[in-house]
């Protein structure tokens, strides 16, 4: 049976290529707001983190209604730490709109995201957006889109796909790139005409895959997913059985259902196959896991979640300011934290240590943990972390590290810089091709290569340079990279800083902090130009005497403190430092905090 009152489709592409503000566009001209309704602008981005950033980090569902049929949309990050997010959501969808920035082209996530949708062999609606940007290349891209399309191994059918020539920001799309349309509706005829129907097997007894989890304080765990067959009911009874065969022992009942309509959910009393819908009831469900009839229990496959790159270690909070600020600051509190993320995110790995106190977590990208910081900060807790680093495999008896795809727009005269640092960090030149008055490089480069890069990048190019950066694949072991020239400068003994100790630091390098915080011995408050770690007293007085010079006594001018990010903290600290997050701070420490015990570990006595 084909269902041809419904579409299911995601969006995908780049990072900051416009998929959020599409789907604002989308919702307001299918009617989903009232006339007189105020609505913010990037509506899907419903996180604190993701407005603040601007960026998108949990796939969304929404639906639009377009005449007589609902069209589910699945609005996924584009960033590529939040790739899994994308590729499970894959399987919830029969067809996708990729889109391409109007004058930055493909780049490396696009083609990641097109690589995973044409591997489900989804029809693809190719959309170039931001037509109205002046640097729009409009001509250029639909051929470097097809060019990709051969390069991935496209079917003949996805090299036919249609394009569309959007305007996410003004509402607009038409056919042609030398018109400019009115509104979205060609768009929606594409989705009606391109994106095939479900066909759905609506006799069956029920089978449903669970994409994705949501939590709510009220009902405990919402599965959300797509009906794959039959249908599903409020106070039915299920089995859960995962793709590697396991079921549970006992039924369980699906307590409420919801459809999505719009932005919101809306309670149903049933669902048919081929409808994404959300449920609550079952305790323990988690992602990649099939409810069927008890009757006939059949599990659907998964799809594989690409493997992480990354690895840090988060430990419970020792510094001698612990326990300050945090509500949670225990071993267990962390370590339940985390295991409670490993549920709804798919990418995330954690693993238990030989110490209670602390615990291996692997993710896809600096951005990714930073953002799981982030989150367990904000949250109320208390830790520190250890220096990322890239994680190491063995194939075929070789010792392999994980190598991006790193591509780079750049002004012609900071190519040299660029090309200057990638040899030091590894990093293979790949092509380098011409984009008006810019250039763009393609590197192959080690993971662990990139960090500590973006801020050194965004110096030599003056601020006008974009980076992006996918995994590409595992190669053996580049050898060992320098990562980092600069030396700290560590407190000396424990106080408040003052304006006194500040200035005399400041001479040496560049400050963290500024006069009136509380530090302590051992913890980092500047960086030296000089490799070598430096020792400061930035809790130093002036010594008061009845001699007063003419001049000498004026307000001491202190140079503005460089205030690190998280993201920042952690391209910084080197192996035997920590990074110590609390809720209201960010300190860089030395694992070893007595100055003379560092210094006889150093010179090995």
């Amino acid at each position: 049976m084909v269902r041809n009152d419904l579409r299911n489709i995601a969006i995908i592409a780049h990072v900051d290529h416009g998929k959020t503000t599409l789907v604002d566009q989308m919702l307001k001209q299918a009617g989903a707001f009232r006339e007189n309704q105020v609505v913010e602008d990037r509506v899907m981005d419903s996180n604190d983190i993701e407005r603040e950033r601007g960026i998108t980090i949990l796939a969304k569902n929404t639906s639009v209604q377009y005449k007589d049929t609902k069209i589910n949309i699945v609005d996924t990050p584009g960033h590529a730490d939040f790739s899994g997010e994308v590729e499970r959501v894959l399987k919830m969808v029969d067809g996708v709109l990729l889109l391409v920035d109007a004058a930055e082209g493909p780049m490396p996530q696009t083609r990641f995201v097109l690589q995973k949708a044409l591997e489900f062999g989804h029809k693809i609606i190719i959309v170039v957006n931001k037509i109205d940007r002046p640097d729009a290349r409009l001509n250029e891209i639909g051929d470097e889109v097809l060019e990709l399309l051969l390069t991935l191994d496209a079917t003949d059918e996805q090299l036919d796909s249609p394009i569309v020539y959007c305007s996410g920001r003004a509402g607009t799309a038409s056919m042609s790139p030398s018109a400019e349309g009115s509104d979205l509706s060609p768009l929606f005829e594409q989705i009606m005409e391109h994106i095939p129907a479900p066909h759905v097997d609506s006799e069956g007894t029920m089978q449903m895959l669970v994409s994705s989890i949501d939590y709510n304080d009220y009902v405990g765990r919402i599965g959300i997913g797509r009906v794959e067959r039959g249908t599903v009911k409020v106070g039915q009874q299920v089995t859960v059985c995962d793709y590697h065969g396991h079921t549970t022992p006992y039924p369980s009942k699906l307590v409420t259902l919801y459809a999505i309509d719009g932005l919101g959910r809306t309670p149903v009393a049933s669902a048919d196959a081929g409808d994404i819908v959300c449920f609550s009831g079952i305790e323990n469900i988690t992602i990649g896991e099939t409810i069927c009839d008890p009757a006939n229990v059949q599990p659907l496959p998964f799809v594989k979640i690409s493997e992480p790159t990354v690895e840090m270690y988060f430990s419970v909070n020792d510094s001698p300011f612990a326990g300050r600020e945090g509500k949670y600051v225990t071993s267990r509190h962390l370590r339940d934290r985390l295991f409670r993320e490993l549920l709804k995110d798919v990418s995330l790995r954690v693993n238990e240590t030989e110490t209670t106190e602390s615990f291996r977590v692997c993710g896809r990208g600096e951005m990714h943990l930073s953002i799981l910081i982030e989150n367990l900060r904000r949250e109320g807790y208390e830790f520190q972390v250890g220096a990322p680093r890239a994680l190491l495999k063995t194939v075929d008896g070789v010792r392999c590290e994980p190598i991006e795809r790193m591509i780079a727009d750049v002004p012609q005269d900071a190519v040299g810089s660029v090309m200057e640092k990638m040899g030091a960090r590894k990093g293979e030149l790949v092509s380098m091709n011409p984009k008006g008055d810019r250039m763009r490089v393609e590197f192959l480069v080690p993971a662990r290569g990139l960090f500590g890069y973006r801020n050194e990048f965004l110096t030599d190019t003056r601020g006008e340079g974009v980076l992006s950066s996918v995994f590409h694949s595992y190669q053996p072991y580049k050898g060992e990279i320098q990562k980092r020239l600069t030396g700290s400068m560590i407190a000396f003994e424990t106080g408040e800083s003052i304006t006194y100790g500040l200035y005399n630091a400041q001479e040496r390098g560049t400050l963290f902090i500024g006069a009136g915080v509380p530090v302590y011995e051992g913890m980092v408050v500047g960086c030296t130009p000089k490799s070598e770690d430096m020792a400061v007293n930035v809790c130093k007085k002036k010594q008061l005497t009845n001699t007063r010079a003419s001049g000498s006594d004026d307000a001491l001018r202190l140079i503005p403190p460089h205030v690190m990010s998280i993201e920042e903290s952690l391209e910084f600290i080197k192996d035997d430092e920590l990074l110590e997050i609390t809720p209201k701070s960010v300190r860089i420490r030395k694992k070893i905090l007595n100055n003379q015990q560092r210094m006889k570990k150093l010179h090995g006595s």
